[in-house]
């Protein structure tokens, strides 16, 4: 190779300078993501410049990052400052998913190193309440409470389609109302799930899709399984800490992962309800769902959005600690969204661990 020449490279003398290997660069060319200067007609020969070599060395970084060629292609054809900043977004991503392996790595590992005793099934008490607020002519949302299931979920749609949405994916949940064995919470969740994204699709038609969010959390013993989709939450309150157990899945909150805006821009942002995750009839995105482990004296809020938008973290908070009873607690909060305009429909679901 003569770096102070024109001259073209071959795909062999290419690699060997871009750390990419000849096989590599054929699928590249294929893919459109890093095409040879020229190709010789006779013999098929690639042939590449000394000038692609910058492009080929940022491919051999981003794929020693593990990012997918479909974004690595949408990353070296953006300016600098541009690509910097959706490599920054892809690494926060990366951060979060391993942030979510490694909780559940240490619950599994903490589980599986424990000496098998007889354990006390841990007792709930719990309340569930769904109001259609004081300003939509109906309530599309969804709220149930058993011994071993709680759930909410917040339909979108026609009135009756967004309804009916969040109902049938509240009524997929339901078979896990039951004792279901520790070792068995994660399949059957993600089973349960994939029920509500079929039911949900078989709901919507061309012209009016449907979809809704959904977010529950199903006891096994002292041990609980929690799925989220969407931007319904769930709180946990514990010695006196309110804790937020989900992430939104949307816009803006993406947009406040990747440091494009602030959380209080966030709430002024006109795309601020928009979901990048749901159930609806183009498919069933890939719910969160882990492991947790819950204590006596532990209590658990399941809300929409209805209630977190309007409520803020201090009278939750509030609420949540002053008030002792599940059935009182969740009219109190119901009261206070609609006290706050009822804009939207609110449900929400508290449950003490006894």
């Amino acid at each position: 190779m003569r770096k102070a020449s024109g001259e073209l490279l071959t795909i062999g003398a290419f690699a060997r300078a871009s750390a990419l290997s000849a096989k590599a660069l054929r699928l590249y060319d294929e893919l459109g993501l890093l095409r040879p200067c020229t190709v010789d007609e006779a013999s098929g020969y690639r042939f590449y410049a000394p000038e692609q070599l910058a492009r080929a060395r940022l491919v051999a970084w981003l794929r020693r990052l593990g990012m997918p060629l479909a974004r690595i292609k949408v990353v070296c054809e953006l300016d600098a400052e541009a690509a910097a900043e959706e490599i920054t977004a892809y690494w926060r991503q990366v951060e979060a998913d391993l942030r979510a392996r490694r909780e559940l790595a240490t619950f599994l590992i903490d589980h599986l190193s424990r000496k098998e005793e007889p354990m006390t099934p841990l007792a709930i008490r719990y309340a569930a309440l769904s109001d259609r607020g004081l300003v939509r002519a109906s309530n599309q949302d969804a709220a149930h409470a058993g011994a071993h299931l709680l759930a909410v979920a917040d339909g979108f749609g026609p009135d009756l389609a967004g309804q009916r949405a969040s109902a049938l994916a509240v009524e997929a949940l339901k078979p896990l109302d039951r004792a279901v064995p520790a070792g068995e919470l994660l399949n059957a969740l993600g089973a349960a799930v994939q029920r509500a994204g079929r039911a949900v699709r078989e709901l919507s038609t061309g012209e009016s899709e449907a979809g809704t969010t959904l977010t529950a959390i199903v006891w096994s013993g002292s041990e609980l399984g929690l799925v989220h989709l969407g931007d319904s939450r769930v709180y946990l309150l514990r010695e006196g800490r309110l804790f937020q157990l989900t992430h939104d899945h949307t816009l803006v909150q993406a947009m406040i992962d990747e440091g494009r805006l602030t959380e209080a821009e966030a709430e002024s942002h006109p795309q601020r309800t928009l979901l990048v995750k749901a159930l609806h009839g183009r498919g069933t995105a890939e719910p969160d769902i882990e492991l947790r482990e819950t204590r006596p004296g532990d209590r658990y809020l399941l809300c929409s959005d209805g209630l977190h938008r309007a409520v803020s973290t201090v009278h939750l908070i509030e609420v949540m600690r002053e008030v002792a009873d599940p059935g009182e607690a969740v009219r109190r909060l119901v009261d206070l969204a609609n006290r706050r305009g009822g804009t939207d429909n609110v449900s929400c679901v508290v449950a003490d661990v006894c």
